[in-house]
C-alpha cells in the first residue's frame, strides 16, 4: 500500500531522506526519493516525485520539478509541483510557479508569478469515438 503524505502534519515530521546542511554548497542536478532537506546553497536542477524543503537560510538557485515543496528560505528559480507549494516566513522567492495548490504565508518577498493549475485526470478513453 502507498504512503500518504499527510500535508497537514508539520515539516518536522516528514522523514528525511537526505540533507544539504547549512555550510554546505551543492551544484549540479538533484534527483531523489524520499524527503530531501536543503539548508545550504544549492544551484541546478532538482526533480522529484516526493517533498523537498527548503530550510531557513537557504540558498537555491535552480529549476525544480518536485511533489510537493516548502520554502522556508531563499529561492531563485522556476518551480511546478504536482501536489502543493508551501512558501514560510521569512522565506523569499523569485521566479515562476506551477502548482495546483499555493499557500504563501504573510510576510513572504514573492516576486514572480503564479498559475493554480487542476491536477491532469487519467486519460479516459472515449466509446463514442469508435462508433
Amino acid at each position: 500500500m502507498a504512503k500518504k503524505v499527510d500535508l497537514t502534519v508539520p515539516v518536522e515530521s516528514h522523514e528525511v531522506s537526505g540533507v544539504i546542511e547549512k555550510g554546505c554548497e551543492f551544484e549540479g542536478k538533484l534527483c531523489f526519493e524520499g524527503t530531501m532537506r536543503i539548508g545550504g546553497s544549492f544551484r541546478g536542477e532538482i526533480y522529484t516525485n516526493d517533498v523537498l524543503v527548503i530550510g531557513e537560510g537557504a540558498r537555491v538557485n535552480a529549476e525544480i520539478e518536485a511533489g510537493t515543496i516548502i520554502i522556508n528560505g531563499e529561492v531563485t528559480g522556476n518551480i511546478t509541483a504536482k501536489h502543493r507549494v508551501e512558501i514560510h516566513r521569512p522565506a523569499i522567492f523569485r521566479g515562476n510557479i506551477v502548482t495546483p495548490s499555493l499557500m504563501v504565508d504573510e510576510g513572504v518577498i514573492f516576486e514572480g508569478s503564479s498559475k493554480m493549475v487542476t491536477p491532469k485526470a487519467p486519460a479516459v478513453k472515449s466509446f463514442l469515438a469508435s462508433e
